[in-house]
């Protein structure tokens, strides 16, 4: 097992969907931090189902912070930071009808066969999206940590279910697009058509995935560690630890193996005493070290397994074929709220690569 991601700023995941609670610790914050659990709250509360988001999860969750260790009197004491929620609203009884059924495009099938059966099955235990909200917390207190040194960090929903937005590409204006959006989208027309589609979707019975855009602004040149730490690299094992990705392209991404070398190169300029590209296809990133542009990234996020139509599957108990129509309280697209993941699981690993590259510290003292 290894429920652990970063070097310097390093965290480790707890708890199980319907378990008692679920959290974070984050071991390696500098001790000066000035925070408070409203910092972390008003993160947390961007991944919360009642946000009125479209045929969002039932499941009600307060997602109250707790804060156990490593603050004090409003600053971080270097400790490790202990973060915690508890789970109140919990309903089990329909995981329990279908227990020993593998629900197809769920973790069922792996996660028993690697744990011999002794896994918590509810609400798919430690393979559940509720397990980020840990994650979330996490990113709170490295946003926090990145703002000393001026990187700022956000996401937002670029796609779903194939309609595709047209944001602004600068972070001031997509937070200001997509601001009180319910689908988390900086494109308000196309915001529009993606709650539509999530509504037909959930009265077929059925769901839907889509596409995240990650971006950081204020990056310094030099992080990464090549060639195995690269960023890009680090970045992609985190955002591959949030349930339901899929995928993960930086900058141009795919679309540059259709470019000739000629349209994908980034020329280079000089603006106001530093060196600049005057175009982005390599998404800040060149070498697995930044360059100081602007850092994109995006995470293909699949339709959520969990859905009402009827599909073929093997029972357990018997080794027969049967067929399942999941039920219990789920979303109908969880893209919107995986958005707040996204960008909180961004600012863990930036925050752990600008400590690695001494450029936090030195702002701290």
């Amino acid at each position: 097992m290894n429920n652990s991601l970063g070097e310097m700023f390093r965290i480790t995941s707890f708890g199980e969907s319907h378990g008692d609670c679920i959290g974070i610790v984050v071991d390696g914050c500098p001790a000066g931090l000035p925070i408070g659990v409203e910092d972390i709250q008003r993160e947390v509360d961007k991944r919360k189902s009642s946000r009125g988001r479209p045929l969002a999860t039932g499941r009600r969750e307060t997602d109250k912070v707790e804060v156990f260790s490593g603050v004090f009197n409003g600053f971080t004491t270097g400790a490790p930071i202990c973060l915690a929620i508890w789970n109140r609203d919990i309903d089990s009884s329909a995981y329990e009808k279908i227990k020993n059924v593998l629900r197809p495009g769920h973790a069922d099938f792996t996660a028993y066969e690697k744990y011999g059966g002794f896994n918590d099955w509810r609400g798919s235990g430690r393979f559940s999206g509720r397990i980020t909200a840990g994650f979330v917390m996490a990113g709170a207190v490295a946003k926090k940590l990145l703002s000393t040194i001026g990187i700022e960090v956000t996401a937002h929903a670029v796609e779903i279910g194939g309609i595709k937005a047209a944001p602004p590409q600068d972070i001031e204006s997509i937070r200001e697009r997509m601001a009180g959006n319910e689908v988390s989208c900086a494109d308000p027309a196309a915001a529009v058509k993606m709650i539509e589609a999530i509504k037909a979707a959930s009265r077929d019975g059925d769901s839907l995935g889509g596409i995240i855009e990650a971006r950081a602004e204020g990056l310094p040149v030099g992080l990464g560690e090549p060639v195995f730490d690269t960023l890009e690299g680090c970045l992609a094992k985190a955002y591959l630890a949030i349930p339901a990705v899929k995928g993960v392209e930086f900058g141009a991404g795919f679309a540059a193996a259709r470019l000739k070398g000629s349209e994908d190169n980034d020329a280079f300029d000089v603006k106001s005493g530093r060196v600049i590209t005057t175009t982005n296809n390599h998404g800040g990133i060149l070498g697995g070290i930044s360059s100081g542009m602007p850092l994109v990234a995006r995470l293909a996020v699949k339709p959520t397994p969990s859905i009402g139509k009827l599909q073929r599957s093997v029972d357990l108990d018997n080794l027969e074929p049967t067929t399942v129509a999941v039920g219990g309280r789920h979303d109908t697209c969880i893209v919107p709220r995986a958005v707040a993941v996204a960008e909180a699981m961004t600012a863990v690993v930036l925050a752990d690569f600008a400590l690695r590259h001494g450029k936090i510290e030195r702002v701290l003292r």
